[in-house]
């Protein structure tokens, strides 16, 4: 229908628009409305090409950030009648051919073994948590460099904020790197005594030097069933986006230095700046900070 009103615009100044409505089938009160309204569209349009300028602002930052990150990033801060509709950020970046990268890959890197002894699924798939420091899951997910070797990265991830409380990088994946994230996490919260951890069933984590290691830290252990990678899907989720975000369309790391730097950047940027929908489009940071905040006013 536009094209047809936009076609006796484009001709009246030589037929009579009467003529043109006829030839085109639409009504002449029809067109003369769509005439009137051209300002109006003119000026949303205006506003639209102004409002894609700075998405891509944004997304030149971050171009995985889809519509409601970004929506989340345009509206922090700004008075409440400033704020743009995530459903017109998505319209825009739609009409510009803006979008979040997006990639799927999954890999098994978990080598299940029996435990020396029965650790209970303490979680049961509820990756919730009411505070801070109670409730962390961890995973290995290895780290592909070209030519063929890997190196692997230990997560612990808090329930409550999805922060990355503790990790840690080598070129192994003996129980020395699950211990080593896990204390890394004990020395960024102060201390981990009556938190839970749960993981999967792999060897590194049912390894009695690990189980030692939680006992000393006041830590109870939990772990989903074996070969359900459902029951630690949180974990799992971080490790695709860490992998989906900083790769993209490369399959490996050109070399072990830069695999390094680059997933200690995103990390850290992770925890201080990314956007993340579980904590209403804030970084874990400020969502924690904001815990802190109201517990502070509650006093």
């Amino acid at each position: 229908m536009v094209n047809r009103f936009r076609f006796v615009a484009d001709h009246s100044d030589t037929y009579q628009v009467k003529r043109l409505c006829e030839l085109v089938e639409i009504e002449r009160s029809s067109y003369y409305a769509w005439t009137s309204a051209e300002p109006a569209r003119a000026a949303r349009a205006e506003a639209d090409a102004q409002l894609a300028a700075r998405i891509r602002v944004i997304h030149t930052e971050d171009n995985t950030y889809g519509a409601p990150r970004i929506t989340a990033e345009l509206n922090d801060g700004v008075a409440a009648d400033d704020k743009v509709n995530h459903k017109r950020v998505a319209r825009v970046m739609r009409e510009n051919d803006i979008v979040g990268y997006r990639r799927r890959r999954r890999v098994t890197t978990t080598v299940p073994e029996p435990a020396d002894h029965k650790v209970p699924d303490l979680l049961e798939r509820d990756f919730t948590a009411a505070a801070p420091n109670r409730t962390y899951v961890g995973d290995i997910t290895y780290l592909p460099i070209e030519g063929g070797a890997n190196l692997y990265l230990a997560t612990v991830i808090d329930c409550y904020s999805r922060k990355l409380a503790g990790w840690a990088i080598a070129d192994h994946m003996r129980t020395d790197l699950v211990a080593d994230a896990l204390r890394a996490a004990a020395q960024g919260r102060n201390g981990l005594a009556g938190a839970v951890f749960h993981s999967d069933h792999g060897a590194q984590y049912t390894s009695k030097d690990f189980a030692a290691l939680c006992a000393g830290l006041g830590v109870t252990q939990s772990m989903g069933m074996v070969g359900t990678s459902a029951d630690n899907s949180l974990a799992e989720s971080f490790n695709a986006a860490l992998k989906r975000e900083v790769l993209q369309d490369a399959n490996t790391w050109s070399d072990e230095a830069t695999c390094r730097r680059q997933v200690f950047r995103w990390v850290t940027r992770y925890n201080t700046r990314r956007r993340h929908s579980w904590c209403g489009h804030r970084s874990p940071n400020t969502y924690e900070t904001l815990y802190t905040a109201t517990l502070a006013s509650a006093a």
